[in-house]
């Protein structure tokens, strides 16, 4: 049953989630995630068997318009390497519908001990403001394209946009921290879409769906976060160019840290 504190709980997610993803280049899907598994629990149905594809399918569809809303924004302040985004895109793209496509088959404990572990060990480099050798430079296509299949499928795995993978990466690769995070926010868009596409198909012909449902969508609360984090965007990539870059590259990185805490604590929860 829908009532007016969810309502107002998943605005106040959703507006959350909009500005981290405009801050730091990346979907807010981890804020959207767990909040998707909430209001399945109010509505009586979080012991669904694909809660869990329900709950990281919900969060692509927001972060289509999440994703859409910053690289917009960045677009404007001329923060997007088109290039970087042009030749990623299609392995990303490969990589999500991968995923989407056997994230039902997939260890999903051993997957988030792996995913938590290296999130931890980018999050530490990055606080300790470990700086790369100066002649490292972005990988050829095939090297970019492997990342990016790889990337696209984790993302699809765990439910995030992506940016908390390329946005390291990039910033490895001697991207400043400003262009590394507009370069993340143009990638983290098809991923959304195509994570969207991948788990409507995926899940469209599963019976006994919750009423709402279209195919791993929960499109009520699609609708409700996604007027939120469009809206809110734009101020985090406005808060983002107003940013020093190293006080921006150690704000990611507190980032990366407290996503996996979180996911380590819901793992031994």
């Amino acid at each position: 049953m829908w009532t007016w504190d969810i309502i107002f709980s998943l605005l106040a997610v959703g507006s959350a989630a909009g500005f981290i993803a405009g801050l730091f280049g990346v979907g807010g899907g981890t804020l959207i995630v767990p909040v998707v598994l909430w209001t399945l629990q109010l509505q009586g149905i979080s012991s669904h068997p694909y809660a869990q594809h329900l709950a990281i399918g919900t969060s692509f569809a927001v972060m289509v318009f999440t994703t859409f809303s910053s690289m917009y924004a960045q677009h404007k302040k001329s923060g997007i390497d088109w290039q970087t985004v042009r030749c990623m895109t299609p392995s990303m793209i490969f990589g999500v519908l991968v995923g989407a496509v056997t994230a039902k088959y997939m260890p999903t404990r051993a997957l988030q001990i792996f995913f938590i572990a290296f999130l931890t060990l980018i999050a530490l480099k990055t606080l300790a403001d470990s700086k790369p050798k100066a002649s490292r430079h972005l990988p050829a296509l095939p090297g970019l394209s492997a990342v990016g299949t790889l990337f696209g499928a984790a993302s699809s795995w765990v439910g995030i946009g992506g940016g908390s993978l390329s946005v390291p990466f990039l910033m490895y690769c001697n991207f400043p921290a400003h262009r590394a995070i507009g370069t993340s926010s143009g990638l983290a868009w098809p991923i959304a879409l195509a994570g969207t596409i991948g788990y409507l198909v995926t899940g469209w012909n599963v019976p006994d769906l919750p009423r709402g449902s279209g195919g791993f969508l929960y499109l009520p609360a699609v609708a409700i976060l996604s007027i939120a984090t469009m809206i809110c965007a734009p101020l985090g990539v406005k808060m983002a160019h107003k940013l020093p870059a190293r006080r921006l590259k150690i704000s990611f990185g507190i980032m990366l840290l407290l996503i996996a805490i979180k996911m380590a604590w819901n793992l031994i929860r």
